[in-house]
């Protein structure tokens, strides 16, 4: 929902501005509109065995939720002329189908741990938006993906922010992004709020606004390069780097290499410090694809980065542990996948991963290790087509977290109902 008088205005704008225009400029707007409704059904459990509850100090040892959300999605073309103009609208319904007060706190609901979710929960979200030439202007609800920030869709619901994102592409081979974001909708939530930090350790105050601006270069035709520049306005600046290099080998063989820094340092009144490096070597070969990682943090704090559930720019970042990015913590992960089409039967996919971090926490002598396994179909044909089952497993142990010893099971199921 655009809660800003800014947001509304230009919404208010746009829409009206359309409306006026005559009929042959608005045949792109309404021709190239995309309407599409995502039923994803979501069953979450997560067992931490290592929990002792008693009467005078309960804990939480079971986290256990089944919901269904419904994720309405409608893009419109924009007039036609040297400045186009557009509408976007996400519309956002999670409805329970089972949980309980002493079982909450799985992030596909609102409330937590002895908080009894509601029947349901929704939010409605708009977006204006301007194109001249390759460069297109957004003003209200926005989904940002890059390297400074990245919204999260890992629950029933995505998670959404507000403010302005301006992305140009004029120049061949680049891309420009630059945004300023004031508020952030997280994934069980159905109202705007101020903008979080999710980082590890340093002293911080009550973060204000976000802001970023990158470049996204091909260099030459197998090796593109990018950095961006955030800040969360008293808490971090961040500087960060990436090459991303292909190596063809041979027939259907690859070899690819990512490589991630990014340094942190303080804002405000905050002590954040971290120089945060990463590398991901993939071998691929037909359908399979052998992954090997290492992250390194330094500094005096861990991984810096704003957004209360955001997909922090990691090769270490995973699905229960997170993101392996306490200060001074080192960690690897091996990894495999493989697509089943290279054997005749396309839409199945496979992936498992173990990451073990140490160095860390007091004394340097804590270790922590996670196991991910994923299997998911897509149907291609037939009354079921385009339907998606996605099974998640993972299993965290550490040392440094004793009440964080946690197995977990995720069962997805989704499919998209195309309007337009």
């Amino acid at each position: 929902m655009l809660k800003t008088p800014i947001a509304r205005g230009v919404a208010l704008a746009t829409l009206g501005a359309t409306l006026a225009i005559p009929t042959m400029a608005q045949a792109a707007f309404i021709e190239d509109t995309k309407a599409g409704l995502e039923l994803r059904n979501f069953y979450y459990n997560s067992d931490n065995r290592s929990l002792t509850s008693t009467a005078a100090s309960p804990k939480q040892s079971k986290q256990d939720e089944w919901a269904q959300g419904f994720i309405l999605r409608v893009e419109s073309g924009f007039t036609e002329g040297p400045i186009g103009f557009g509408v976007d609208a996400l519309g956002l319904l999670g409805v329970k189908l089972d949980s309980s007060a002493d079982r909450a706190g799985t992030g596909l609901l609102p409330g937590g741990f002895r908080d009894e979710a509601p029947d349901d929960y929704s939010s409605l979200h708009a977006t204006a938006k301007m194109r001249v030439s390759k460069t297109v202007l957004k003003v209200g609800a926005l989904e940002p993906k890059n390297m400074a920030i990245a919204r999260s869709d890992s629950r029933l619901l995505p998670q959404t922010f507000q403010g302005a994102q301006l992305i140009s592409k004029e120049v061949d081979g680049l891309t420009l992004d630059v945004g300023y974001l004031t508020e952030e909708n997280n994934r069980n939530s159905s109202n705007y709020e101020d903008i979080s930090y999710a980082g590890k350790g340093g002293l911080v105050g009550k973060p204000d606004d976000f802001i970023f601006a990158g470049a996204t270069y091909s260099l030459m035709k197998n090796l593109t390069g990018a950095y961006y520049y955030s800040n969360l306005e008293e808490v971090y600046k961040q500087h960060s780097f990436n090459l991303v290099h292909v190596l063809p080998i041979g027939e259907n063989q690859s070899l690819k290499t990512d490589l991630r820094y990014a340094r942190s340092t303080d804002d405000g009144s905050s002590t954040v410090d971290n120089k945060a490096f990463g590398a991901m070597v993939t071998y691929s070969l037909s359908g399979h694809s052998f992954g090997l990682g290492y992250q390194k943090m330094s500094g005096d704090t861990g991984f810096a980065y704003a957004g209360a559930s955001t997909d922090p720019f990691l090769v270490n970042y995973v699905m229960l542990s997170a993101d392996f990015a306490n200060p001074d913590e080192k960690s690897w992960q091996a990894r495999y996948d493989y697509n089943f089409a290279a054997m005749g039967i396309p839409g199945l996919t496979f992936m498992t991963r173990y990451v073990t971090g140490d160095d860390f926490g007091a004394g340097g002598n804590s270790k922590e290790w996670e196991r991910n396994t994923d299997i998911g179909y897509v149907f291609q044909e037939g009354t079921l087509k385009n339907l998606g089952i996605k099974w998640r497993n993972g299993t965290y142990r550490s040392s440094n977290h004793g009440d964080k010893d946690i197995d977990q099971n995720r069962l997805i199921v989704s499919y998209t109902i195309p309007l337009m």
